[in-house]
């Protein structure tokens, strides 16, 4: 795979999928077998990911199983928890201590870890040695809302990777310069997304969405640009992102990105939707629909105005058991294409879905 690759797949079951991309990516043909593997994942509160805010611990494992299966044996997990959080704790509740002890995997938490500091452009940053040390990177973040930085995917995840008195830094002289700033000192070679289970409006979870995707590449701006698309936002409401691009970390041209769809999503069994979530399906018809589509909507419709809302004329219909469906109303996705308003996708992604909304809501 180059750096334009974006490979996505849908889905419920993580091993797989994981799996899946890392057969499609074939990552070990990028890795030396001396080398020291670095995985990477989010585990910013001691919480279990299905809550959508930590890496679901299924995908971490299959990454070790495929990587030890090909003789790869010099790996380690690495983590810092957020300011007022144990990572050894968020190892032990989010499934990682059992990791650590069933394929022998060391697990380093950063915020007992010594660090350096390195300069780029006139700015110092403290980074964990152990990050440093590393020779092949592999991110594992979760693709979630935050309340400062609108949205944390590939970039913001490596702030786990810094010591808590740095952490505290970056948020006194404002996140998005020191976040693009570190991600030219410490490379990542390949992100993995975990889309299953995001939150939708804060970074410590308790309100997720359901969205049954995970997505790999190698360019983690790209990888945040697209996320960020998905989540419905351009990369003008996540600054961070065009200033890692600007400085050299990879691209956020999505235009010219190869996005490789795997398989599409036919799961329409789905979590109970909590708070904000929950209000929002009062505006949803719902028959038979994919968890990534109807999570999808859910964020679309998290991001508009009430007005907007309430300036919708009816439920807007999304399912499968809409495909014969046809005459008026409004559907949402290609099975409820028979609706006279209409946006279409296999899923259709968040942004496109909240411009359309508000094409349909305007003047009402």
């Amino acid at each position: 795979m180059n750096r334009k690759d974006i490979f996505v797949t849908y889905g419920n079951t993580p091993k797989s999928m994981i799996n899946e991309l890392l057969l499609a990516s074939k990552i070990e043909k990028d890795i030396k077998q001396s080398d020291l593997i670095g995985i990477k994942p989010n585990l910013v509160v001691a919480k279990p990911s299905t809550l959508g805010a930590t890496t679901t611990p299924e995908i971490v494992e299959g990454i070790v199983e495929y990587l030890q299966g090909r003789g790869f044996k010099n790996i380690a997990i690495l983590e810092g928890a957020w300011i007022g959080d144990s990572t050894t704790r968020a190892f032990k509740i989010c499934g990682y201590e059992e990791i650590s002890k069933k394929y022998n995997v060391p697990l380093i938490d950063t915020q007992k870890d010594g660090y350096r500091v390195y300069s780029y452009n006139g700015m110092d940053i403290n980074i964990n040695d152990a990050a440093m040390k590393v020779d092949f990177m592999i991110n594992v973040p979760v693709l979630k809302a935050h309340c400062q930085t609108n949205i944390t995917c590939a970039l913001k995840n490596m702030k786990g990777c810094i010591p808590d008195m740095e952490k505290r830094r970056f948020h006194t002289i404002g996140l998005h310069k020191p976040i693009a700033y570190l991600n030219k000192l410490l490379r990542q070679d390949f992100v993995v997304v975990d889309g299953l289970m995001g939150d939708l409006t804060f970074e410590e979870g308790g309100n997720p969405v359901q969205m049954d995707r995970m997505i790999a590449g190698k360019d983690p701006v790209l990888i945040d640009t697209y996320g960020a698309q998905l989540l419905g936002y351009d990369i003008g409401d996540v600054p961070y992102i065009k200033m890692a691009g600007d400085i050299g970390v990879g691209s956020y041209d999505l235009d010219r990105a190869h996005i490789k769809v795997l398989n599409h999503d036919y799961n329409i069994k789905r979590i109970k939707p909590t708070y904000r979530a929950k209000e929002l399906a009062k505006y949803i018809e719902e028959q038979e629909a994919c968890s990534a589509c109807y999570g999808s909507l859910i964020r679309a419709l998290d991001r508009l105005d009430q007005r907007s809302l309430e300036n919708l004329r009816e439920k807007i219909h999304i399912g499968q058991g809409f495909k014969n469906h046809t005459g008026e109303g409004i559907g949402c996705g290609s099975c409820a294409k028979g609706f006279k308003d209409h946006v279409l996708g296999c899923p259709p992604g968040t942004k496109g879905i909240l411009e359309w909304i508000q094409t349909i809501t305007k003047g009402v």
